[in-house]
């Protein structure tokens, strides 16, 4: 906090050339305990493990990867981690299990490329056409679009 016993706040407005004004305030956040569990915190009862890679060949080479990292870890880590510190490719998976046991053997189902219950796999970005978009209130773009659409 800026002084140690209130949080920042700060006031933001936008005026608009159309009309459409725009007013928040922000607040600092609170402060949080360094790890996102607490010792009161319940286990889940399903953890999901989301899994990312550039193609399908390298998705089931992160998958045998993270077998060999996750012996030791909390599953509910292992899915905080990977869902808040991982770049989402297009090639994805996502493990859901109710034990370590259920998550490791869909992590091997990925990484062997077979099914299994509590994965899903498929591709974010599917191939499609490009878009043109001429913002404003639309009487001033009238026709300028035209030729792109031939």
């Amino acid at each position: 906090t800026g002084d140690g016993h209130r949080p920042r706040r700060a006031g933001v407005s936008s005026f608009g050339v159309s009309g459409t004004n725009a007013h928040v305030i922000l607040e600092e956040a609170p402060v949080r305990p360094a790890s996102h569990a607490t010792a009161d915190s319940p286990a889940p009862a399903v953890v999901p493990w989301v899994l990312a890679g550039g193609s399908t060949a390298a998705l089931r080479a992160q998958a045998a990867r993270l077998l060999g990292a996750v012996a030791d870890l909390p599953p509910a880590d292992v899915g905080f981690s990977l869902a808040t510190t991982r770049t989402a490719l297009d090639h994805r998976a996502v493990v859901v299990g109710a034990s370590r046991e259920a998550l490791v053997e869909g992590l091997s189902a990925v990484a062997e490329g077979r099914s299994a219950a509590g994965v899903v796999e498929g591709v974010a970005v599917e191939p499609g056409r490009v878009a043109f978009v001429f913002p404003g209130q639309g009487s001033q773009w009238q026709g300028m679009a035209l030729e792109l659409l031939d």
